[in-house]
């Protein structure tokens, strides 16, 4: 009898009903757990899911002192109320594993699913040597060859993926037990994290805060002309001086004002290339605004309903043994996009334009051309998105024609721009992901003589760097080589939920964050050391590689982190008290949301245990009151209510939708909330 693990039951079922042409028995294991028995070519064979992690790092005795070294695997169930689940699981793996001749382990092909799979082999089944099938789209044609072609198992993969967990967690566990350990002493309690990724991450998105708050803004100004409802701007855009701008305004006015000359000039567009995982949670986050954890998820829902590739991949690449042309003419038998698949398959446009990146994993997202249906709302957005990226690659290039006016306003030139498609190529199909580009060129000829509509003199002040955004921080981490494509989403929501940071569009670092950034510039700067946290990424390779070994990379990053712990201990009361005076400076930050509008007061958040409500500095003199939901998380967002002028929250509970409302409760925005609406 064959034991087949697989990482989740919807993959254990895609793997059963690939695996068999007879018929599937949904088996009862313990308690909630089940598996699937089949039979392949006179073979049993049973699929047993792993949902996920079933095993955990964790301290062999508990403490709460730091540092803390000495941890062994244990079962998730034994460490965690929410790993309750799975111990049906294990003991259901455990039951069946008695009567396995052969062990396959079939979770995702990472260092995440190679791990979960190894410690399921090692600690479940109590077996070294199992074998290992890879695939990278729940097909029924790649389950069958993945299985067919099962390989040895990838123990130097499980092995790096055990090499980051215990690093991940002597980091974790350690400097953030440094940071409450040291808020204690000042006589506060703070639930407060910090890791090898979330140090840098920090840093990264406070040196941007920073330079925002240091940014002085100068201003200038630009000379513009309306003729024929199109705007053209100086030809030296802008001045530092207002004097020079007035000069200019003046000198314009005189005539001619003559279409000098009509500049022309044809390019081509390449392809977009194939997404990976940055890649799809940025263009996401432009598209619909998916927050990346959001993407991964749905992109991760997606790929278990067989629609599309595995999701956590860096590959910018799509090998011609996928069958790039079958997957075409698939996806072609759904009406929405036929013609573009008629299009690509006519004309044997079957070679893609690819990027630069690889991933020896896996290939490029890209969709399997199973229809999709019973999908949810966010679902099929996400699969459109997938699917015309993928075509659009097959496509030839874009070719655009951008023109230039040049006006010519007695002494001083202005010119105004503008760029149309001349050959639709890929954007045939993507163009509704695209921006429009508006070209009213065609109205000018050159020597006309014109009519100037309107002159303006425009004072205008330099801005400071945009924010990062939570897509686009994900991408700077990849830029950086900091964390891994499945992790750093995570990261940045953990920035959030520890109060470091807020934000919706664009991420802003707290006094908190500010705070504790500070704290560790001067007491343990190495936590923030991008290189180190790089190298330990670049050392998971090598174990991979099997250039290095795993336990000379983790005493290497345990000998690091106890010299960070060994200043920091030292000053372990400063740092509390430094500590203490960010958290206040955040609370008072989040506490005042705005001005009262019946004395100009300032309206405070007050706390009375689970129960809190919005008050006036005023009283008892000015008895202004809004209600709060009870036990939610309050967010500033330093702006009124369009309706209303009355100031604006985002209020977060746990499990439920996070939503953003005015505090006025008869405000017109509220008109149609009802004591059952989710957003009450």
């Amino acid at each position: 009898m064959q034991l087949i693990i697989s990482e989740k039951p919807k993959v254990a079922q895609k793997i059963a009903q690939s695996l068999t042409t007879l018929e599937i028995n949904k088996k009862k294991g313990y308690g909630q757990a089940y598996y699937f028995e089949i039979e392949r070519k006179g073979k049993k064979i049973l699929v047993v899911p792993a949902v996920g992690h079933l095993y955990t790092l964790d301290e062999k005795e508990k403490s709460t002192i730091y540092p803390t070294f000495d941890i062994e695997w244990k079962e998730i169930y034994l460490v965690t109320k929410e790993g309750k689940y799975t111990k049906d699981y294990i003991k259901t793996i455990e039951e069946l594993a008695k009567k396995a001749s052969e062990v396959i382990i079939a979770c995702d092909y990472d260092i995440e699913g190679s791990l979960i799979g190894y410690n399921v082999l090692r600690f479940a089944i109590r077996k070294k040597d199992g074998k290992r099938m890879k695939f990278s789209s729940l097909t029924k044609e790649e389950l069958i060859q993945a299985y067919e072609n099962r390989m040895e198992l990838d123990i130097e993969n499980a092995l790096a993926g055990e090499t980051r967990h215990i690093l991940d967690w002597f980091y974790g566990i350690n400097l953030s037990r440094a940071l409450m350990s040291a808020i204690k002493s000042s006589g506060r309690f703070q639930i407060m994290s910090i890791g090898r990724v979330q140090g840098p991450t920090l840093n990264i998105l406070g040196q941007k805060e920073i330079e925002i708050k240091n940014f002085k803004p100068t201003p200038y100004w630009e000379v513009s002309c309306i003729v024929k409802k199109v705007r053209f701007l100086h030809i030296n855009k802008r001045f530092e001086k207002k004097e020079e701008a007035l000069k200019v305004l003046e000198d314009s006015k005189n005539p001619p004002h003559i279409i000098e000359k009509i500049e022309k000039r044809e390019f081509k567009e390449n392809p977009p290339t194939p997404f990976d995982l940055t890649s799809l949670q940025l263009e996401a986050y432009r598209a619909f605004r998916f927050s990346p954890q959001q993407t991964q998820q749905i992109a991760q829902n997606l790929y278990e309903n067989s629609l599309i590739s595995y999701p956590r991949t860096s590959s910018q690449k799509l090998p011609s043994k996928l069958g790039l042309n079958k997957i075409i003419e698939k996806i072609g038998e759904q009406v929405q996009y036929s013609k573009y698949c008629q299009k690509i398959i006519e004309n044997r446009w079957f070679k893609p334009h690819e990027g630069k990146k690889e991933d020896p994993a896996h290939p490029a997202i890209y969709p399997t051309g199973l229809k999709a249906e019973g999908i949810s709302k966010n679902e099929q957005k996400l699969y459109d998105l997938i699917v015309r990226r993928f075509l659009a690659c097959f496509m030839p290039a874009a070719v655009k024609e951008n023109t230039k006016v040049i006006l010519s306003c007695s002494s001083q030139k202005y010119f105004a721009e503008g760029t149309k498609i001349v050959l639709e190529g890929w954007q045939e199909v993507y163009g509704q992901y695209l921006e429009k580009e508006e070209n009213n060129m065609n109205l000018f000829v050159e020597n006309e003589k014109v009519k100037i509509e309107k002159f303006s003199l425009e004072e205008k002040m330099t801005k400071p760097p945009r924010r990062y955004s939570v897509a686009s921080i994900v991408a700077e981490l990849e830029k950086r080589s900091l964390g891994t494509k499945a992790t750093r989403a995570t990261i940045v929501e953990t920035l959030f939920k520890r109060g470091y940071v807020k934000g919706k569009n664009s991420i802003v670092v707290t006094s908190f964050g500010l705070s504790v950034l500070e704290i560790l510039k001067k007491y343990a700067p190495e936590i923030l050391d991008e290189e180190l946290t790089r190298s330990i990424e670049q050392k998971m390779e090598q174990i991979q590689e099997k250039k290095i070994e795993p336990q000379q990379v983790i005493e290497e990053g345990k000998n690091i982190l106890i010299k960070i712990l060994e200043k920091f201990k030292k000053k372990e009361r400063e740092v509390g008290t430094q500590l203490t005076v960010g958290l206040d400076n955040a609370i008072k930050e989040n506490s005042i949301l705005g001005k009262c509008k019946s004395c100009g007061g300032e309206l405070k958040i007050l706390k009375f245990g689970k129960k809190q409500f919005v008050g006036c500095s005023n009283y008892p003199n000015c008895k202004q009151t809004y209600p709060l939901p009870a036990g939610a998380e309050i967010e500033n967002l330093n702006k009124t209510c369009p309706e209303c002028n009355t100031p604006m929250i985002r209020v977060r509970r746990r499990g439920k939708k996070t939503f953003e409302m005015c505090l006025e409760p008869t405000c017109k925005t509220k008109k149609d909330w009802t004591n059952n609406n989710t957003n009450h």
